[in-house]
């Protein structure tokens, strides 16, 4: 007796629009991993104050590859 079940969950990486601040890169990845907002938005702005060169090139970058969620 074979149970061949394939589970496949499609969870695309998109900008959430309906609780952003800026461009709603946080907020989506929030949403993907399943994280409070608040948390991933604290990280973004350590981020940005220890490496910042770095993170405004990543979220430039995420901003403009990142898709809307229609």
């Amino acid at each position: 007796m074979s149970f061949d079940r394939e589970y496949s969950v499609n969870k695309t990486l998109t900008k959430d629009m309906v609780h952003k601040k800026l461009s709603g890169v946080c907020g989506g990845i929030a949403k993907h991993y399943n994280l409070p907002r608040i948390a991933v938005r604290v990280g973004a702005i350590v981020a940005l104050l220890m490496f910042p060169v770095a993170t405004g090139v990543a979220y430039l970058v995420a901003t403009l590859l990142m898709p809307t969620k229609a």
